[in-house]
């Protein structure tokens, strides 16, 4: 089944205009991971929140958006991906609006979790329409090295943004300003973006959906809680334990289903676990170090919000760079050197910020290890996606969009919630042994800072390891007709060695050494 083919559709000047649009809505999306944080303490003034109560706003945001995102992704290829994409975006600008307007506590978290649900529909979409738009090589290269520009512009944006709203108006503002970007996609998409869809709907395991969608639903409860529960109360592991439950559940429905939700052949490509293991690191190391950075400027540092998100403007710049120069890079170098060379680059700034000092001085201690962790950070994220749905059939792009932008989710909650706990009870330790508060916060922060490092340099190692030579621009594999589930199984008993192609093998010299002579045997 092949979508309609969006390339041969549009101008190439159409192509761009296109994906400026796209990224439009996107850095939407980007900028309000991070520009609620800066407003919380407004908002819990405002609505009379307690503090535990103030976290279920960023907490149902994250709850719904990791949990629905893989969902997301394969109903954008089954129902069509502009389709499904201005579904989200429609959702999401209209929990904003409720978002903005909400006079109750109750209202807003509902609202934070339709905008979750919204995202996790439009992100995988739009992503799978961005590899839809532009064709293999250094043309989707650099698109997807703009889109990857997104995530850090986005973040430094959102920080500086909530700074200047809490600092200069009302924090409703920061859930208001999505709306026009919202009505203008809207108004957009359907002129300049065409449908892109399968000919022929496949099945939609239901089943195999819901049990998914809860697993990873409660997985992320499970670690979220882990702040006010404990990662060895019977709450915590119950719930952790749920989940794996229902992942069982998932793979067996799966295996049983004529149309399953995910097939067998993406998630067996060598290139799709490695990709998404790395995604995972490369999420844990980054957003945790973000968090505790901030809290290091303004809890220890004393900045106010609106300096707070000045600090940001350099890593803004220098991620925007890094991911325009990863888009023509990795066709001269491949992906694999980028991404490894980028997370030890990562690594090295993690390091110089286990060094920081109680009174540092921002452009001796914060900016070097500021500058390197964008360079590196967005080399690995550009090529990461790269590598995760170079050769993936256009029929699974949103798919595999929904299965990479669901290990970076989990990477980030989990990375958050397991560094800042770590954080936590050196700092306690700290104190209990005569340290000062501060002295006690950094001696947390500094630990944790070492620990992200650690995970950046495995996500290297795993490129390294298990990332085969990819190079956007080079010659595209011969249109082998993927193995039906039979035939494997008959190749498979044939040559109990031979292995299924990836997206980096030479699929021709696998279909006349081992399918083919399978099928006449057969």
């Amino acid at each position: 089944m092949n979508p309609t083919p969006v390339t041969d559709s549009l101008e190439p000047s159409r192509r761009w205009l296109a994906l400026a649009v796209l990224a439009l809505a996107q850095f939407m999306l980007f900028l309000d991971e991070t520009v609620v944080n800066v407003a919380l303490p407004s908002i819990k003034e405002g609505l009379g929140f307690s503090q535990a109560g103030l976290a279920w706003v960023i907490d149902a945001y994250i709850l719904l958006f990791g949990g629905f995102l893989l969902l997301g992704g394969r109903a954008a290829d089954i129902f069509g991906r502009r389709r499904i994409f201005l579904l989200g975006t429609a959702l999401f600008g209209l929990a904003s609006l409720l978002a903005g307007l909400a006079q109750s506590q109750q209202l807003l978290i509902g609202a934070r979790a339709l905008q979750g649900i919204g995202a996790a529909l439009a992100t995988p979409a739009a992503l799978a329409l961005v590899t839809t738009l532009f064709p293999e090589g250094k043309e989707r290269a650099k698109a997807l090295g703009i889109w990857g520009g997104l995530a850090g512009v986005g973040f430094a944006s959102g920080v500086l943004l909530g700074g200047v709203i809490t600092d200069l108006f009302e924090w409703r503002w920061v859930f208001l300003i999505n709306v026009p970007v919202a009505l203008l996609t809207l108004a957009a998409v359907p002129r300049i973006v065409r449908e892109s869809r399968p000919a022929a709907r496949p099945g939609f395991d239901l089943a195999g959906a819901a049990a998914v969608t809860g697993a990873l639903t409660i997985f992320v409860y499970g670690i979220l809680e882990t702040g006010s529960n404990g990662w060895l109360s019977h709450k915590t592991t119950g719930l952790l334990a749920a989940a794996a439950a229902l992942l069982l559940v998932f793979v067996a429905v799966e295996q049983r289903s004529s149309a399953p939700l995910v097939p067998a052949r993406l998630v067996r490509r060598r290139t799709t676990i490695a990709a998404n293991a790395i995604q995972y690191a490369v999420a844990a190391s980054l957003i945790s170090s973000f968090f505790l950075l901030t809290l290091y400027l303004q809890q220890v540092l004393g900045y106010s919000p609106l300096r707070a998100g000045l600090s940001y403007v350099p890593l803004a710049a220098m991620f925007a760079l890094a991911m325009g120069s990863a888009g023509k890079l990795a066709p001269l170098v491949g992906v694999r050197p980028l991404i490894a060379g980028g997370l030890v680059i990562s690594a090295v700034g993690l390091v110089l910020f286990a060094h920081l000092p109680v009174e540092g001085n921002y452009l001796t201690d914060v900016l070097p290890a500021l500058l390197l962790m964008a360079l590196g950070g967005g080399w690995a994220l550009v090529s990461v996606t790269m590598a995760a749905l170079a050769k993936v059939e256009e029929s699974a792009a949103g798919l595999a969009s929904g299965l990479l932008n669901s290990s970076g989710q989990l990477g980030g909650a989990v990375g958050v919630a397991v560094l800042a706990a770590i954080a936590t009870n050196r700092g306690a330790d700290a104190l209990a042994s005569g340290a000062t508060p501060l002295t006690a916060q950094v001696e947390g922060f500094r630990l944790a800072f070492l620990i992200a490092a650690a995970i950046s340099l495995a996500g290297a190692l795993v490129a390294a390891l298990a990332l085969e030579r990819l190079k956007p621009g080079g010659p595209p594999l011969p249109a082998t007709p993927a193995p039906t589930e039979t035939e494997e199984h008959e190749i498979e008993h044939i040559h109990p060695t031979a292995e299924m192609p990836n997206a980096w093998d030479d699929a021709e010299e696998w279909e006349e050494q081992y399918a083919q002579p399978a099928r006449e045997t057969a």
